[in-house]
């Protein structure tokens, strides 16, 4: 909120008692805003006049309004002393106050006055806006109309009123009540026509609010001069991305770089410009983010704007190095940076640097008390190591008459930020309707997962799986050692040995094969939208039976809001042994599919997923056949810490029974942080 310090009885104060006609260019100075000269004005006429008490008030009050506060405080305070309890000198000692911005000290006096002068318009106004500036609104509203009432053609008055509404709707839209604040925003036109100050304000919460179209109307509002369409189209850019057309956002953005050039207004080419190079990078046109952001950084040297942006650019291209560069460099200029701040902890999160992202993110609130981005990234990483407990149940069938269901729960305990436990038990049973044959499977694991450093973990499970069939059961180990690391920037590598036994229908149980998987899995994004993943695995079955296999996908991100992505799949397997009437075990198989991938939100609370893919397959020699598969999920947030997901997938794609096999499976996993947040949280806020 702006701080408006209120010189309504200036010239009442410096000339309602003057006897001097030659103190009238003092006068003027002191009217038209030029306290400098004001101030030695009076400092010389008081040599020849000492004893003039208007005078004395009109210096003391050039040396406040000329940036000395404390001093001009002192001699509305010697002046008490010489002319107790005078009126004039009390209410420019009050407001000394203000211009020292010490509003606590401010409160008390003006109280005071008010309730010895309750009908004097100057100490009513007065005191409203010193409980604006303590953001005492509601009882700053009664002042302020209080002190209308007195002069109801009193601008400045109305002006006070304008400023307190602004404060007290930033207020409510800080505290999310966001009707309210468009209430009291609303309000200032009836003192202020279109005013300016209240559609910007109006159209910033409409954008919090994520309502492009009327965002984007208000700003067309504000738009009634060449220099107020700039930054009205500045703020319809920035309404089109939050409304997810980051297209038309990149168009309207150009042609204001065009128009704002033909002004000469510094300020609004380097808005204009920043929101451009904000909108490319929205669109992925990383190459010439760079090129503009290099010549910014020369025409605009030690710019944190500038700054800002290359921090963006590393966002999002992954180069997070350069983003903590680049907000640190803010932070040295200005500690007070709300984009240096937070920013810093969204790129030290994205760095996988947790504890220094949680100390960036109190830092931030520090400075900027209660802000809501800054209390919103530190609930997401609350959530992320939260102690949580998930329970997975599923029901399966397929074409050669299985049916199994299967319960999982799984608590997840996270110690640390870099040290995580779990603890894991499942129960499947699975049974054949026409050989009659039934088994059940309860497999325990506890599992913990470390850090060595940022982005790589190392993650453990053993535990024991007992199997039971028939009238005979059997005991054995399982386990699960998973090393995942980011090597470079957009790559992920994970290498892993995983001891576990084939439960996928009866026959299979009874047979206890234990499975040894020695896989890698690499997946390589990039900034052009194209990715690529990788697969090998190969297991050695204590059956003797050795199985390879080699799953690469290539694909492309075409939108981000929905988020869908397509692209092609191949799969090759071999197994060393053919035992078809015991298990699918080809000695080459193939198969190759188009897919896509469909994700977005119906809301905030709940999202939808989507996933298809089609192909053909090929077992040996034999002919090739259509595949299909497809998953489909929906899920809710039905608090902040628990949510469902209910899904469905089918599958005709050969798999451990034989070519020509059709799965189905229904599901529904629940999710419950059972504690309020990290058991390590308070460590970390102290």
């Amino acid at each position: 909120m702006k701080k408006i310090f209120i010189s309504f009885f200036l010239l009442i104060t410096c000339s309602i008692n003057a006897q001097q006609n030659s103190m009238q260019q003092g006068f003027s100075y002191l009217e038209t805003g030029n306290f400098e000269k004001a101030e030695l004005f009076f400092h010389e006429y008081l040599k020849i006049y000492p004893d003039n008490k208007t005078a004395k008030l009109c210096y003391g009050r050039a040396v406040g309004l000329n940036g000395a506060p404390k001093k001009a405080n002192q001699l509305f305070k010697d002046l008490l002393v010489e002319y107790p309890g005078d009126f004039e000198i009390q209410i420019n000692y009050n407001e000394s106050f203000l211009w020292d911005k010490k509003y606590k000290e401010a409160k008390p006096l003006y109280k005071k006055l008010v309730s010895e002068n309750p009908e004097n318009f100057g100490a009513v106004l007065g005191y409203a806006n010193t409980l604006s500036n303590l953001k005492e609104f509601e009882e700053a509203l009664v002042f302020v109309n209080k002190a209308i009432d007195l002069q109801p053609k009193n601008e400045s008055a109305k002006v006070s009123r304008k400023y307190i509404k602004l404060g007290y709707a930033n207020y409510y839209v800080n505290q999310q009540h966001y009707q309210k604040g468009l209430v009291l925003l609303e309000e200032i036109f009836n003192d202020f026509k279109e005013d300016k100050d209240a559609l910007l304000n109006i159209s910033n919460v409409y954008l919090i609010t994520k309502d492009s179209k009327k965002a984007i109307a208000t700003y067309k509002r504000y738009a009634t001069s060449p220099k107020d369409s700039i930054t009205a189209l500045n703020g319809i850019v920035l309404a089109h991305h939050i409304g997810e057309d980051d297209k038309k956002a990149l168009e309207i953005s150009k042609l204001t770089t065009t128009k704002v050039n033909t002004l000469g207004n510094e300020d609004l080419i380097q808005k204009t410009y920043d929101r451009y190079i904000q909108a490319l990078i929205w669109n992925n046109k990383y190459k010439n983010a760079k090129k503009e952001i290099a010549i910014l950084k020369e025409k605009y040297p030690d710019s944190n704007w500038v700054d800002a942006l290359n921090a963006t650019y590393g966002m999002y291209t992954a180069d997070f190095k350069l983003s903590l560069s680049s907000y640190d460099t803010i932070l040295k200029r200005d500690s007070t940076s709300f984009d240096g701040n937070l920013g810093k902890a969204n790129a030290l999160f994205a760095s996988d640097r947790i504890i220094p992202a949680y100390k960036a993110a109190f830092q931030t609130l520090k400075v900027f008390k209660g802000q809501k981005d800054a209390l919103g990234f530190i609930e997401k990483l609350n959530l992320k190591y939260t102690p949580s407990i998930e329970e997975h149940l599923a029901y399966t069938f397929d074409n050669g008459n299985n049916v199994a269901f299967s319960s999982t729960t799984n608590v997840e305990m996270p110690i640390t930020t870099k040290l995580n436990t779990t603890l894991s038990y499942q129960y499947r049973n699975t049974e054949n309707s026409v050989t009659i044959n039934e088994a059940n499977s309860h497999v325990l694991t506890a599992g913990i997962a470390y850090k060595f450093f940022p982005k790589t973990v190392l993650k453990t499970s053993v535990g024991i799986n007992k199997s039971s069939f028939s009238e005979e059961s059997y005991t054995q180990p399982v386990v699960d050692v998973k090393l995942e690391m980011q090597p470079f920037k957009l790559q992920n590598l994970s290498l892993g040995y995983q001891r576990e036994l084939q439960s996928f229908n009866a026959e299979l149980i009874e047979r206890e094969i234990v499975m040894n998987h020695y896989g890698l899995t690499y997946n390589m994004g990039t900034n052009i939208k194209l990715g690529w993943y990788t697969q090998l695995m190969h297991t050695q079955q204590t059956d003797n039976n050795v199985r390879n296999l080699l799953f690469t996908s290539l694909y492309y991100n075409l939108f981000k809001k929905p988020a869908f992505k397509f692209g092609v799949n191949f799969q090759y397997i071999i197994f060393k042994d053919q035992l078809p009437t015991i298990y699918f075990s080809p000695e080459k198989y193939q198969a190759v599919e188009i897919f896509g991938d469909l994700r977005g939100n119906f809301n905030k609370k709940t999202t939808y997923m989507l996933s298809t893919a089609s192909g053909l397959q090929k077992v040996e020699d034999d002919n090739t056949t259509i595949i299909f598969r497809a998953e489909t999920g929906i899920k809710h947030q039905f608090s902040e810490r628990f949510s469902g997901n209910l899904y469905a997938k089918y599958s005709n794609i050969a798999s451990a029974t034989a070519s020509g096999f059709e799965f189905t499976e229904i599901g529904l996993k629940v999710k419950w942080h059972f504690l309020k947040e990290p058991i390590f949280y308070k460590k970390i806020e102290k």
